[in-house]
């Protein structure tokens, strides 16, 4: 199994980045490179996903199609929450997303991964080989993504605004 951790520094509020790392349009729009999807099989296909909801992707990677049914398994709101595989290729995936406000009012995301490759034994040498530095950068891709929305006004149109909804 393989580990890794990331810390991310947003210059917004903390709410802002807790909802735009649990929000299924933000992942897909880090995400449009793979032509991922959310799709509708058991799950949450648009807005936050909250505590035990689950949502299926669909992604290409490595040329080929995955789905992953993942289920939020733990929130403390807006500081933490975990996201844990419970359908999909990998023989586990768990990320803990830990957020905290700075004194200077940046918002620190820490994401901690820890995943499993299919195959016993062909597995480690998967994740020794590529598969840390292909996570790693799918990861960065969505922090990055998260950053440009939040530091802009182009969050709301992914969060609903008090008294309106998301622009369309």
């Amino acid at each position: 199994m393989m580990r890794f951790e990331e810390t991310t520094l947003i210059e917004a509020p903390i709410d802002r980045v807790f909802d735009l790392s649990r929000s299924v349009e933000v992942h897909l729009f880090a995400n449009v490179h793979d032509n991922e999807q959310a799709l509708a099989i058991g799950g949450v296909t648009t807005g936050l996903i909250d505590l035990g909801q689950q949502v299926t992707w669909r992604a290409k990677h490595f040329g080929f199609w995955h789905n992953l049914t993942s289920e939020t398994t733990a929130m403390e709101a807006p500081t933490y929450f975990q996201v844990t595989m419970v359908k999909g290729i990998f023989r586990f995936m768990q990320a803990d997303h830990r957020l905290r406000s700075l004194p200077s009012g940046v918002t620190e995301l820490t994401d901690i991964f820890a995943i499993a490759a299919p195959l016993p034994i062909l597995g480690p040498i998967a994740e020794g080989l590529f598969l840390r530095r292909y996570m790693m950068k799918l990861n960065r891709e969505r922090n990055a993504a998260i950053k440009q929305l939040a530091e802009s006004d182009e969050w709301q149109r992914y969060l609903p605004v008090r008294g309106k909804e998301p622009v369309q």
